[in-house]
């Protein structure tokens, strides 16, 4: 994969307002998330993602049309945080992508860690980098500090976004495969909507169906 430049350009907010979430999923590979949260930044490279196609979706969290308390921001526009707590204990972080009232979201499931390196190992409690630092939606949170107090900040904003550091990653180089811990799904369990670079470290070792 070509070496990321040091900056880039935040995703304008026309990336995430297009209708094909399968299409922003997989060009949120090799694209850049970054976070600076007291004055602290940490990023890393996005290598690894899930497509969730709203009302119609059996895993998605607004699947029918589904509206509570923490699903609501998915219904804003796109390029919007949608941070949710699993099992109690993991933070997932989510971009909402479409228009209003289209609460379609890609969950990003793997880094390649770039900057703050030393501090991800702080708020993980590690003493190596490896790939466990940011394989896995929960670890690569905890890493950048990413929780559920995010959730509904704009991605164009200066705590957490997405950056264009012109990073290309070739087609044949995709993997797609079915999503991780969604066979609640039914059919849609089956669905190859999770994408990553093929042969990178830094994608998680969850299993599809």
């Amino acid at each position: 994969m070509k070496e990321a430049q040091e900056s880039g350009q935040k995703l304008p907010p026309s990336f995430y307002n297009r209708p094909d979430v399968l299409v922003i999923a997989r060009e949120l590979l090799g694209k850049v998330l970054v976070t600076e949260i007291n004055g602290v930044r940490t990023s890393g490279i996005i290598v690894e993602t899930e497509a969730y196609n709203g009302i119609v979706d059996r895993a998605s969290h607004a699947w029918n049309g589904r509206r509570s308390n923490r699903t609501e921001v998915m219904y804003a526009p796109g390029g919007i945080v949608y941070v949710y707590l699993c099992y109690g204990i993991h933070n997932l972080f989510n971009v909402v992508t479409n228009m209003q009232d289209i609460p379609h979201a890609v969950l990003v499931r793997g880094l390649e860690p770039l900057e703050g390196i030393e501090t991800m190992l702080e708020r993980t409690g590690k003493k190596l980098v490896r790939p466990d630092l940011t394989a896995g939606p929960g670890s690569l949170s905890k890493a950048l500090g990413i929780t559920t107090a995010l959730t509904g900040r704009s991605l164009l904003g200066d705590t957490i976004w997405i950056e264009d550091r012109h990073i290309r990653i070739k087609k044949a180089d995709i993997e797609a495969g079915t999503r991780v811990g969604v066979a609640y799904a039914k059919e849609d369990a089956l669905l190859p909507y999770r994408f990553s670079i093929r042969g990178n470290k830094w994608v998680s070792k969850g299993k599809g169906l």
